[in-house]
């Protein structure tokens, strides 16, 4: 098993510079491992080495209080490594995500040992939860269930090593997010990922044949069917889509600080078509300055609202059991606003701060590409068109934003 870090070492500000000097481990060949586009061994393998993959982990196995995992801590990691490179924060994101699913789903005793496993085994988790196509079948049999079909919209193909996984239950038509073991033969992974982003989150299918599925690896209903689920399972889906902002802010804030460095030492695109040099040099010029400007105050507003979603998800943890629909539902709504702030944020940033530099920022190897793919790849599969419909809906209406988790 692994042993616990003393608690002095695990607090939030040591994560975070963990994270930091894996984010600068990462930024120094992401250009390249990007266009490369292998799957994400090593990656993870940096990440298990530095203990990323256990900060949201019940105490004594990570950083965070046994059923309340560190989400603040965990968000910023996210955002730390999304920076440096965009897929792996995605990737470990729903890391985080998933393997806290047992928390949100099952009971107390079986998420604590599923929990508890996952941390001494330094599990790395993918899988997903949304509907992408029929679900995979869950057949009863005498010693449990047996899992058949294919799941689509995966995070993690081929690289974790625990999947969760919607399914239908046979003859009630429920769904049901169900743990499965990948090491088993009847699990086949298909690798049909074929974007022109977020080639290192390890996305694809998963197709299961007769896998044994016991009890316990029924984690829970994904119904999202009024009073189907309490209002702390409900969590699970404001806590889902902070995770996909603080990726959306990572890259955003990732290009700029590329593109900062580069506007310092080159010219702007319009210097160099209108022949003028401004005293004080390329930095100095008020086009350059006055767009970086803009894309700062998105950066940052974006970030206000991300921060106050973030502690509206802490109060409604702490509220456990005792929280009502009332209180999740403001949580989730917060958590739209933030997500529509970031997905707007992160698609105008990394648009307009590659219009500074001109045509200089198509040169491969630059990579400064790679941030407008991701980001577009990950908003194409999140539109904002739909946190922004919950969002007047709840604010015109009242009404309770559905249970849905993001891909």
């Amino acid at each position: 098993m692994t042993t616990a870090l003393p608690a002095q070492k695990t607090g939030h500000d040591h994560w975070l510079r963990i994270a930091r000097e894996i984010a600068d481990d990462l930024a120094t060949d992401a250009v390249d491992r990007e266009q490369a586009g292998k799957p994400p061994l090593d990656e993870v393998a940096r990440l298990r080495e530095a203990g990323l993959l256990t900060v949201p982990a019940p105490a004594g196995h990570g950083a965070g209080d046994v059923g309340g995992p560190d989400w603040r801590t965990a968000y910023a990691v996210v955002r730390t490594i999304s920076a440096a490179d965009g897929a792996i924060g995605y990737l470990l994101g729903c890391h985080y995500f998933l393997s806290s699913s047992a928390r949100f789903f099952a009971g107390p005793a079986l998420a604590t040992r599923v929990e508890q496993e996952s941390a001494a085994g330094q599990w790395c988790w993918g899988g997903g939860l949304v509907s992408c196509g029929p679900p995979p079948r869950l057949t009863p049999t005498a010693h449990g269930y047996v899992l058949d079909g294919r799941q689509s919209c995966v995070t993690g193909v081929g690289i974790a090593d625990r999947l969760v996984v919607r399914a239908t239950g046979s003859g009630s038509g429920d769904p049901l997010a169900v743990l499965v073991d990948p090491a088993h033969p009847g699990v086949v992974y298909v690798d049909d990922e074929d974007t022109f982003g977020q080639r290192l989150a390890a996305g694809g299918s998963v197709e299961f044949d007769s896998v044994p599925v016991t009890e316990d690896d029924v984690l829970g209903s994904l119904s999202a069917d009024e009073g189907a689920l309490t209002p702390f399972t409900g969590l699970a889906a404001p806590t889902a889509r902070l995770v996909s902002v603080q990726f959306c802010l990572g890259v955003a804030e990732g290009l700029l600080a590329e593109v900062r460095e580069y506007s310092r030492v080159v010219h702007s695109s319009w210097q160099l078509s209108t022949e003028q040099s401004w005293p004080g040099g390329p930095s100095r010029d008020p086009y350059v300055l006055g767009v970086y400007g803009e894309l700062t105050v998105a950066a940052r507003s974006a970030s206000a609202l991300a921060d106050q979603a973030v502690e509206a998800l802490g109060r409604g943890f702490a509220r456990g059991e005792d929280l009502d629909d009332d209180e999740c539902a403001e949580i989730a709504v917060l958590a739209s606003v933030a997500e529509s702030a970031a997905s707007r944020a992160v698609q105008e940033i990394t648009g307009r701060a590659l219009d500074v530099i001109g045509a200089r920022a198509a040169l491969l190897r630059h990579g400064f590409d790679r941030f407008w793919r991701n980001a577009r790849t990950h908003t194409l599969r999140e539109p904002v068109a739909d946190r922004l419909r919950e969002v007047g809906d709840y604010f015109l209406n009242g009404a309770h934003p559905p249970f849905t988790i993001p891909s």
